[in-house]
């Protein structure tokens, strides 16, 4: 090519400009909407998730049932939530996110109009476990459509709504239902909840913007199985999913007993006023919020030997016979939980390089069979030594959870002496 002609080419050349970035962000088109539509989802699954969970004295009442068995009622769900997370993520990944959510809130508060008019425990317990294997389909589909959805310099604020939709509904399903149950009963509690759900469900389908960036897939189980395979392997995953599930041992025997606890002397105090304790959950919101200054001082190891330490000394406060002690003990384990769980979540989605979402969906997972495993095991441990005997399964599971932290410790200790050998 001559010189002239290569060098009028160079002249006239066009930089190709970027194209314009059309996902969601703070202030545009779509985003109020849609993290309003979330918020609401948030909060109808948590509502119906632990609806149950401060009624159990008045469904041990009038089943005439211990607190052990009266305990499935919040372990059934979820542990149907627990075993379905990682499928409807698949089916999220070929049908849609909003799709599988839609059907999944739908599915949901329709059994939540049934539960009400369970004729016994068993129907209950059943009906539990199927809302709570509905329910599966928001965790497993939220955070995958604002990952698609939203520009990634948003994309924090945007599941922080969501998790505070979380801890709204779950602290405001369990305030609502006692105060309720206190006058109507605990059907009428589970009712009004459910009326709730509804409505938010209702809203999220109106407000929720059609995804834009959705791609399907398709439902390859040998895939999915060499995903799971392949976290299940990594060493590190494996123990924050165990340091996830110990937490939540604690936290749901604590708030399953509980309301025992309360109703029995020295403290015998009514339905409202032990549905109104769950207040405490504000105290969680916000040590979730600063669990990333707290890694930020001490490390991640150092954050869940904070949290550990915060979790055993509320433990500890709870024996106490005196009301204040006991709630500050509930505050303490409160904040000690939500921190330790925000470091482990958040943990995940850094160690794990690809296959995030069945990572995170595996998380999920084994978080919930800890609070199947608290609520039962809590509710037992109850029945056979009093408050004593609940707090003595928290102090193990927090023992559990410092003993994979110096597991952690060692190993990162010799991989460093690895390093520089």
């Amino acid at each position: 090519m001559p010189a002239s002609t290569e060098a009028s080419t160079r002249v006239g050349a066009v930089t190709p400009v970027p194209a314009p970035d059309s996902r969601m962000a703070p202030g545009g088109p779509g985003y109020r909407r849609m993290s309003f539509a979330l918020f609401l989802a948030g909060v109808a699954t948590f509502a119906l998730l632990y609806s149950t969970q401060a009624l159990l004295p008045l469904i041990s009442g009038e089943f005439g049932v211990a607190a052990s068995e009266a305990s499935w009622t919040v372990a059934a769900a979820t542990g149907g939530l627990a075993l379905f997370v990682l499928p409807m993520s698949a089916l999220s990944e070929r049908f849609g996110r909003r799709t599988v959510m839609t059907a999944s809130l739908a599915v949901a508060v329709t059994v939540g109009l049934l539960v009400p008019f369970a004729p016994s425990l068993p129907a209950l317990v059943a009906l539990r476990a199927v809302q709570g294997a509905a329910l599966a389909g928001l965790p497993a589909s939220a955070t995958a459509y604002l990952a698609e959805e939203v520009r990634p310099k948003a994309l924090v604020t945007a599941i922080g709504l969501f998790v505070a939709g979380n801890s709204v509904g779950g602290m405001s399903g369990r305030v609502i239902t006692g105060w309720v149950a206190q006058e109507w009963g605990w059907r009428v509690a589970v009712g009004v909840i459910g009326a709730l759900a509804v409505a938010c469900a209702v809203a999220f389908r109106l407000l929720l913007p059609a995804p834009r960036h959705f791609t399907a897939g398709s439902l390859r189980p040998r895939v999915l199985l060499g995903t799971v395979r392949a976290h299940l392997s990594n060493p590190l995953l494996c123990r924050l999913y165990a340091i996830g599930a110990l937490f939540m041992t604690v936290f749901g025997g604590v708030y399953t007993v509980i309301g025992y606890r309360l109703t029995e002397a020295p403290f015998s105090l009514p339905q409202g006023i032990i549905g109104s304790i769950f207040l405490v959950y504000l105290v969680g919101t916000v040590s979730a919020s600063t669990a990333g200054r707290l890694v930020g001082r001490l490390g991640r190891r150092g954050a869940l030997y904070a949290a550990g330490g915060t979790t055993a000394t509320g433990l500890a406060l709870s024996l106490a016979g005196s009301l204040p002690l006991v709630l500050l003990g509930l505050v303490l384990i409160t904040g000690g939980f939500f921190a330790g769980h925000a470091v482990a979540s958040s943990a995940v989605s850094k160690t794990a390089t690809h296959g995030r979402a069945q990572a995170s969906a595996l998380y999920q997972s084994a978080y919930y069979i800890g609070s199947s495993t608290g609520s039962t095991v809590g509710a037992l441990a109850f029945h056979a030594g009093g408050w004593a005997g609940t707090v003595g399964v928290g102090l193990l599971a927090v023992l559990g959870v410092v003993s994979i932290t110096v597991l952690g410790t060692r190993a990162a200790r010799a991989q460093q002496r690895l390093a520089t050998a």
